[in-house]
């Protein structure tokens, strides 16, 4: 910005103040001032990448013309105004999230969408956009019905392109907002979803699995492991994959995907499949709700947020690199805090199963079918995908004298077993499967047959 002294015959009148990154230099103000103490820039602003007005005030006498004719609302101000905004608090502070005592009553008996719906709710989630899409329905028809009863918006995008941009908005003013989406939904939402990693705006996103590629049926299938994990959109994104195993835990990771989407400014991918989805189980409610609070550095139009920006654009190539190193800390946090995982009978076990969702509901039973003919097995069930809990299972590999992933996939858990055990730096036994495709889970019995096999050969 441009600013000499003012002339003393206009002493009485404030001058106009530029902010160059709010100036698309249309020129306007140039017509409009009668001094001739405005002209066209020749440097493009980095920030913005047009090419902002130039002001010389020696000749300026605060007519204040200029201020009226630019069409942004913050392009040009009075320096009095400046120094207003100068005195004006940068961030407003952060107003706590209420827990809430929930009134005590029976276990309900819903489906895993339904209980996942349920525990948005009671995470204080009041906004929801979406597209149907099968497997996961349901969720999204339970929204619509309940949320205007709460004093929410249910909005039915025109699709899940629009969704995630929905999303956005919502997540940028501070909200807590969701979707319910299956595989090629999600597949949609992958550029929003890079933005909102870019801009560091918390969200939910559901996605129910099903069979792929392409369109493929309505199958549960666990195809999309690979894409939440490695493939959210260009950049380097990343966003924590809660894995839910029972229509208990869609409940239940529900409300923790708003608590650590809001903790790490990020949005949240709950991963299930199909049969999680339409699966009836009972479900215990927790004994509280959340009355969310308003962060600090939201946009949420008042006068304490006025100042706060939510942006992914950084075309200087040094603040983008330092943007993403700041990203890379923040993974780094969640790597080390946020990583969980179920360890079932594996206090001895020889033989370990490694499996999530719905197959992990097969391979505990393995496990205790293997128990009774003295074969000692036991299962390790990652409830993140991302990060992989990879710490609470070296203890396990080290005992065990083979790994058997079990998955409705052509290897997709078993990379991310690979990968984070290459990482780890240790030996590792080797590595077998039970695999299905197309809508298929792995059964029971196939699974106990594969070990079984596999230890006759060893004797």
């Amino acid at each position: 910005m441009n600013q000499a002294p003012r002339s003393s015959s206009a002493a009485s009148r404030p001058l106009p103040f530029l902010e160059p990154q709010f100036c698309k230099g249309c020129g306007r103000c140039i017509g409009a001032c009668p001094k001739q103490c405005i002209a066209f820039g020749e440097q493009v602003d980095p920030r913005t990448g047009l090419v902002p007005v130039v002001l010389d005030l020696d000749e300026c006498n605060g007519c204040g013309l200029c201020l009226g004719a630019c069409p942004e609302p913050y392009g040009l101000r009075t320096a009095t105004g400046e120094a207003e905004m100068a005195r004006a608090p940068g961030l407003a502070l952060d107003l706590p999230d209420e827990y809430l005592p929930l009134p005590g009553r029976q276990p309900l008996a819903v489906k895993g969408n339904h209980a996942a719906a349920i525990g948005a709710l009671l995470a204080g989630c009041r906004q929801f956009y979406g597209y149907p899409i099968t497997p996961s329905t349901e969720g999204a028809e339970l929204m619509a019905r309940l949320l205007p009863e709460l004093g929410g918006a249910f909005v039915q995008a025109v699709s899940e392109v629009a969704t995630i941009n929905h999303l956005y908005g919502a997540g940028g003013a501070g909200m807590r907002a969701m979707t319910f989406t299956s595989s090629p939904g999600f597949s949609l939402m992958l550029e929003g979803m890079s933005y909102l990693i870019g801009a560091e705006v918390p969200t939910v996103v559901f996605n129910v699995m099903r069979g792929g590629p392409g369109l493929g049926n309505i199958a549960p299938e666990q195809s999309d492991i690979k894409l939440v994990c490695r493939g959210l959109g260009h950049g380097h994104t990343h966003a924590i994959v809660l894995a839910p195993a029972s229509p208990q835990e869609m409940l239940d990771l529900t409300m923790l995907g708003f608590e650590l989407a809001f903790k790490y400014r990020n949005p949240v991918v709950l991963l299930a499949d199909g049969y999680l989805g339409q699966m009836t189980g009972k479900v215990e409610l927790p004994p509280y709700f959340v009355k969310p609070g308003v962060p600090g550095w939201a946009v949420t139009g008042d006068r304490e947020h006025r100042r706060n920006l939510i942006t992914s654009i950084y075309l200087a190539e040094a603040d983008l690199e330092a943007h993403n190193l700041r990203l890379l800390e923040k993974y780094e946090r969640m790597e080390q805090r946020e990583a969980r995982a179920e360890r079932y009978r594996c206090e001895d076990a020889e033989i370990l199963l490694v499996a999530c969702n719905t197959p992990a509901r097969m391979a505990k039973g393995a496990v205790e079918t293997l128990r009774a003919q003295g074969i000692r097995a036991g299962l390790f069930r990652p409830v993140t995908l991302w990060p992989f809990p990879v710490r609470s299972l070296l203890p396990l590999v080290e005992r065990a004298r083979r790994l058997v992933v079990v998955e409705a996939s052509a290897g997709q858990l078993e990379d991310e077993l690979r990968l984070a055990l290459s990482h780890a730096g240790v030996p590792t036994p080797a590595i077998e499967s039970v695999r299905r495709l197309g809508g298929f889970l792995p059964a029971l019995d196939a699974i106990v047959e594969r070990v079984v096999a596999g230890e006759e050969v060893r004797s």
